[in-house]
This record gives structure tokens, sequence and C-alpha cells, in this order.
């Protein structure tokens, strides 16, 4: 059965590899062109429904207000979001709650009531989260992914804390209610399994193996009260 997906991230942002067939001394590839990729595959391949801003439809003219409300109406009855986290993707000198990834975010998560056409009420229920982590300009995942080489078998690991993402997206990392963990001899922790209520998965991963991916975080969703979610941003 088709899932309603909206797919959050920051439209112009150019520091992401060039998967175009144009040449990148000349052409500015941008998060958009991965979210192309995306909505191709759900429109094509899948049975799942995009419903976010398709390219070309351009919003940027509408005042904030309205907006938002065009957003909200889209995200209300989604039951997936996916996050395009990109190097560029936060506004650095910009307060998060004034930023539309965070704000999208956080009203994918809440349960928001609204009436039907009947009057009667309805209420959204918490999506689940998936983050496709973007190769930079330079191809490297580097920015947000790390090998932790402090124990003698090493494992990969994701920067909670990184200045580069929201905290409404470190707040739904390693926030299991029971990880399991490990302490490694030089006192740091290993998370291992499904430590993450936000799913983080690499665009080389993603790309190729999409529905897998995508069942992982519904996955997750139905086991959500293992997890302390973060709504608020």
């Amino acid at each position: 059965m088709g899932r309603k997906i909206f797919i959050t991230y920051k439209y112009a942002d150019n520091d992401v590899e060039n998967i175009t067939d144009n040449p990148g001394l000349w052409y500015n590839c941008t998060v958009r062109d991965y979210v192309d990729v995306i909505e191709e595959n759900l429109e094509n391949k899948t049975e799942h429904i995009y419903k976010g801003e398709s390219d070309g439809e351009d919003l940027s003219q509408l005042a904030d207000a309205t907006i938002w409300d065009k957003l909200k109406n889209r995200i209300y009855d989604s039951t997936l979001t996916i996050i395009m986290l990109s190097k560029g993707m936060r506004e650095k000198y910009k307060e998060e709650k004034y930023q539309w990834i965070p704000q999208e975010i956080s009203y994918s998560i809440k349960e928001i009531s609204r009436k039907d056409k009947n009057g009667n009420p309805v209420t959204s229920k918490t999506n689940a989260l998936l983050a496709v982590i973007l190769p930079d300009i330079n191809g490297s995942y580097n920015y947000f992914t790390y090998k932790n080489t402090c124990c003698s078998t090493g494992c990969v690991s994701y920067k909670k804390d990184s200045n580069l993402i929201f905290s409404i997206m470190s707040g739904n990392m390693f926030n299991h209610k029971n990880p399991n963990i490990n302490v490694c001899d030089t006192r740091q922790t290993i998370y291992y399994g499904d430590c993450n209520y936000m799913l983080c998965v690499k665009w080389s991963d993603f790309v190729n193996n999409m529905e897998e991916y995508i069942d992982k975080a519904y996955d997750l969703q139905e086991e959500q009260e293992n997890y302390n979610i973060q709504k608020e941003i």
C-alpha cells in the first residue's frame, strides 16, 4: 500500500556532489537535484505518494504565512518525513524556529487535530523520520559521519552534536529508552542496533535501496513508544 511522503530540504544548498549529467564546471548541482531523483522513483517505481514541493513550483513570492499554510496541509496527512541532510542545510545566524526544515520536522511528528468535512476531529500521527545524508561537493560524508576507532573493532558513527544540523534532529538520535550500548576501554559509549528514532542513511546506500530504508523507518515508527521523541524545536 502506498504511503504519503514529505521531503524537507534546503533547496538551494549547492555544497553537494554533482549527480547530474551537467559538467560541474558551470552547473551548480543543488539538493533539489537529489530530491528529483527520489520524486522520480516514488512516481514511477513505487506506490508511494510524494507530498512535497515539485521542481518549478515557486512559493518564494508568497508571504511566509501563506507558504506555511500550504506546507502544513501537505505535511498533515503524510506519514513519513524524509530529511535531506546536507552540509549547508542550516543557516548559522538564524534562529532554528525561523527556518523551514525544523518547523516542518516538528509539525510532522506532532499529533495535530483538525476537523474533517463532517466536522469530526481527526488527529494526525507521529511521522516516521528518515535522514538521507548527502555527499558534499567533494563527494565526502565526513562532515557528518566519521570512523570511530576508539576501540579495537571501530564503528561508523554519526555526529549527534554537529552544528550543521538542527536540535530537533539531534534530539531524535541516540534517543532509545533502553539502548544497546557498550563502553569501550577509552570510556566512550558505543551504540548498537536501532538507537535512533530518526533513521540515518548515506545517499550512496539509500539511492539503490529506497524501499528498504523507507520500510525500516516505518518499522521504527511502529516502535515509537521505545523512544524519547523530541517534537518541539
